[in-house]
């Protein structure tokens, strides 16, 4: 009994210590914690306080009668937008285009491991600035800009497909190339960011790896495969599992302003349909619901995706 209390005292000492030295350590660094106090400040007014109107998803929520005030009506709005007869069409529309999108995930990876083995800095440098530039572009201008090259008439794009022989094409009047358009306009725009995350990762593999592999005589392809990609895979699971975590969330702005009637059929998704039903309908109970639907895909995507990553190669969020 004597050598249980003795054991217990002993934890309680260390813990107490622990807690010290840990506040001993925020002290000592406070300057670190102010500067991160404006994001949490962010991060705990934009995405934790909102949490609270989540409920208006379970109400029937009215303005006058506020949060606490409207009718609760359970899972009303959730089995009315799956009782919806185009909820098939829009979730295969989100999904699908998620799943495409995600397959060209590889594509900055592979561009990163091509760019790193240029051994022209003014070519590299060239490389980098053409394809980072299109990521100030706003997605407003790139859909203008979109209109423009894929018009029927005076697209740039249709008057090639003309001078080589084949007739134009209506991109936008064809639900069929919505995606596409969709999907590659996207990577045109993104690639350059996404390179510069891995190129950044690249830096830090140590150029001893690269000498001791040329003198084993290793090829470039070689030392690629074996130094340069070992060496951003953390990077690249980290980034594939929030990808995947952030799977049905598509970018609500551009998808609106490719929409248009005779595409609607493969251009309606769950984000663009919330707009209409949330902020144009004023049906704001029904549009949580659905957004909170779509919440709870992406958390549980997140949560299988981070284990089977734990489990295979030790590489996860937590």
């Amino acid at each position: 009994m004597s050598v249980f209390i003795n054991q217990n005292s002993k934890t309680k000492q260390s813990i107490r210590k622990g807690r010290k030295s840990n506040w001993n350590k925020m002290i000592k660094n406070w300057e670190l914690y102010v500067l991160l106090m404006p994001t949490l400040v962010y991060f705990i007014v934009m995405e934790y306080i909102p949490m609270y109107g989540l409920q208006i998803a379970f109400k029937d929520y009215m303005v006058t009668k506020g949060f606490s005030g409207s009718e609760w009506v359970g899972f009303k709005h959730f089995i009315r937008f799956f009782d919806f007869y185009l909820f098939w069409d829009i979730l295969w529309n989100t999904v699908f285009l998620s799943l495409y999108e995600l397959a060209t995930f590889p594509i900055a990876i592979i561009m990163a491991l091509l760019l790193n083995q240029l051994t022209s800095n003014k070519f590299k440098r060239f490389v980098q600035t053409v394809t980072y530039a299109p990521y100030f572009i706003s997605t407003v201008v790139l859909a203008g800009m979109l209109y423009l090259f894929l018009s029927p008439r005076d697209g740039l794009i249709n008057h090639l497909l003309e001078w080589l022989g084949g007739t134009a094409i209506y991109f936008f009047g064809e639900p069929a190339w919505f995606k596409s358009i969709y999907v590659w306009s996207g990577v045109w725009q993104n690639l350059g960011m996404s390179m510069v995350i891995y190129l950044a990762t690249l830096t830090s593999i140590s150029p001893e790896l690269h000498e001791a592999a040329v003198v084993d005589g290793a090829n470039k392809l070689r030392r690629i495969w074996h130094i340069d990609l070992p060496g951003i895979m953390p990077t690249v699971t980290i980034l594939f599992i929030l990808s995947v975590g952030n799977l049905m969330n598509q970018g609500f702005e551009k998808a609106y302003l490719l929409q248009n009637p005779l595409n609607i059929a493969s251009a309606e998704i769950i984000q663009t349909y919330v707009y209409q039903k949330g902020l144009v309908g004023g049906q704001f109970s029904y549009a949580s619901a659905i957004g909170f639907f779509n919440s709870v895909i992406n958390f549980v995507l997140l949560l299988i995706m981070n284990t089977i990553s734990r489990r295979l190669n030790q590489n996860s969020l937590w």
